[in-house]
């Protein structure tokens, strides 16, 4: 088990249009948010949907896909890997954000 895997497989329907940017270094990035529902009964008898947000980040020729191919609204299956990254807001706060890198 020294070689563990951080795959991530996702389906759900998308929350927007993709976010798709030409870097200044002529790299393509897409980013998009997918929403994933689970349904279950709990102990009163009653159905509880809880929705869960995830946030796509696409490079290259997969942002470049992401743009065409992913529209709001739209139910799409993804496979990527999880990433997790921290960064400071402008009042110096510092916030963590866990983004799927698409495949």
């Amino acid at each position: 088990m020294t070689n563990l895997i951080n795959k991530v497989q996702l389906i759900g329907n998308l929350g927007k249009d993709v976010e798709y940017k030409k870097l200044e270094n002529g790299q393509s990035l897409s980013r998009v948010s997918i929403a994933t529902k689970d349904i279950y009964i709990n102990k009163a008898g009653e159905k509880i949907i809880d929705t869960q947000w995830h946030q796509l980040i696409g490079w290259g020729k997969t942002a470049d896909n992401m743009e065409v191919f992913m529209k709001q609204g739209k139910k799409v299956a993804i496979d990527g890997k999880l990433k997790h990254r921290s960064y400071e807001d402008k009042d110096g706060n510092k916030k963590y954000v866990s983004e799927v890198f698409v495949n």
